[in-house]
């Protein structure tokens, strides 16, 4: 395995097939912003290629993952300054005025903030787990950590987001 370059055609296609997806879906994750998390990826992607070798076969995936998470790093820094110079736009009026629509919208916006709120783990986690529909097996094998810590994580998240939305989940 040690042997496996990166530079090599096949074997970068390997690692894309391999780590693309869950690692878009991580980053989308921790920003909300699948085109975001699609650039970071990509970006990602070219600097691994760029640097293909520098970088051992077998912890281009590791290398992956650090490059996006900077990225995505970067890129909260570089909006917070925007941020603060911007003016926000006000609420969008809705003609729509049906009961359910607002409760609804309510509890979205309720679950999302409840799910935001997550420590930053957890909450990597539970999504991994409920939108992913990863097995614990394979989210320590993503994350670097035991399965123990998984459900941990897993059980925490789901007691914190009981408490703010009743039982429901």
């Amino acid at each position: 395995m040690e042997k496996k370059s990166v530079c090599e055609e096949k074997n970068f296609e390997l690692i894309f097939d391999d780590c693309s997806e869950s690692l878009r879906n991580i980053i989308y994750y921790k920003c909300g912003d699948l085109n975001l998390a699609e650039d970071i990826i990509q970006d990602a992607f070219v600097k691994l290629w760029k640097n293909c070798k520098k970088v051992v076969f077998y912890k281009a995936k590791s290398y992956l993952f650090t490059v996006a998470n900077n990225n995505l790093l970067n890129h909260i820094a570089h909006k917070k300054v925007v941020l603060k110079y911007e003016q926000k736009p006000h609420t969008e009026l809705n003609d729509q005025d049906p009961q359910f629509i607002i409760e609804e919208k309510e509890f979205m916006a309720k679950l999302k903030k409840a799910i935001d709120n997550l420590p930053e783990k957890q909450r990597e986690t539970f999504l991994l787990s409920r939108i992913d529909k990863k097995s614990y097996k394979e989210i320590a094998e993503i994350t670097g950590v035991s399965v123990k810590a998984i459900e941990k994580r897993i059980h925490y998240a789901l007691v914190s987001l009981r408490e703010k939305l009743g039982d429901i989940l």
